[in-house]
């Protein structure tokens, strides 16, 4: 299970990404940067963040902890800038905050410290697995801190989830995701094939039930009368093992677009 820790003060927003996320400190003395639930994106955006972070967390790879963050409305009463203070107000309740990283950088390919092999074809196949477009060199959503990659903003992953319901719970799961040509990483991912073994290995359906367990009740949209938070909660576990058995679809997807790369 997930901690939940309570927002004691709001420090600062960060003017990018559609969560509008905001640096909050918390009543266990941390600092979260926290995505907001009443922002653009919404609740689904949050659900992102939460899943595949936590599954890349599985595979051994670098992320932030997790935490759930209960912020109370009053905490919006200090930000004067309405752009900001709109979606705080809206979030009242329960939110999802990543541990804050101080002194970390941006992940920049030109400067370096490069990924090894396994490291990097973990991460794109990782990426292609949950379908996150948002890890180019543009937007890494990747920052150095203490020697180490760190993964961070999931947001934009799982997407095939805004526009599914009950009826279509399948949409996507066998997409290739040809966006994977654009990964960041691609260059250094030479063990696709290790990492696929890997990642068969660990999503096992006991783990994805553990994962999608923890998303909160309230991140769940309505699916109709008779559509219950254990149905839509199912619908995800469905939806993730058959990624995992979607497998060679897209690790064909990714050699080809790494081979085109060397």
């Amino acid at each position: 299970m997930l901690r939940t820790v309570h927002a004691a003060r709001y420090v600062l927003p960060f003017r990018e990404g559609g969560s509008v996320p905001a640096l909050i400190e918390a009543d266990d003395l941390g600092m979260y940067v926290v995505k907001l639930r009443g922002a653009g994106q919404g609740a689904k955006a949050l659900v992102a963040e939460l899943v595949s972070g936590e599954l890349a967390r599985a595979l051994g790879l670098s992320v932030p902890e997790i935490v759930l963050v209960d912020l109370d409305r009053a905490l919006s009463e200090s930000e004067p800038d309405p752009e900001i203070c709109i979606p705080l107000e809206a979030s009242a309740g329960v939110n999802v905050g990543l541990d804050y990283l101080p002194g970390s950088i941006t992940f920049d390919p030109l400067v370096g410290p490069l990924p090894d092999a396994t490291t990097a074809s973990r991460i794109v196949l990782f990426d292609a697995f949950v379908m996150n477009v948002d890890r180019t060199p543009r937007n890494p959503n990747l920052l150095t801190w203490h020697s180490r990659l760190w993964l961070i903003d999931h947001g934009a992953s799982l997407y095939f989830h805004h526009g599914w319901g009950p009826n279509d719970t399948r949409d996507g799961l066998d997409d290739p995701f040809a966006e994977v040509a654009s990964h960041v990483l691609l260059k250094w991912a030479n063990e696709l094939s290790a990492a696929a073994g890997h990642l068969r290995a660990t999503f096992t359906d006991a783990l994805l039930e553990k994962v999608v367990a923890n998303i909160p009740g309230g991140f769940l949209e309505p699916w109709g009368e008779n559509a219950s938070d254990g149905a839509h909660r199912a619908a995800y576990v469905a939806w993730l093992r058959a990624r995992v058995q979607a497998l060679p679809r897209f690790l064909e997807e990714a050699t080809r677009a790494h081979a085109l790369l060397v």
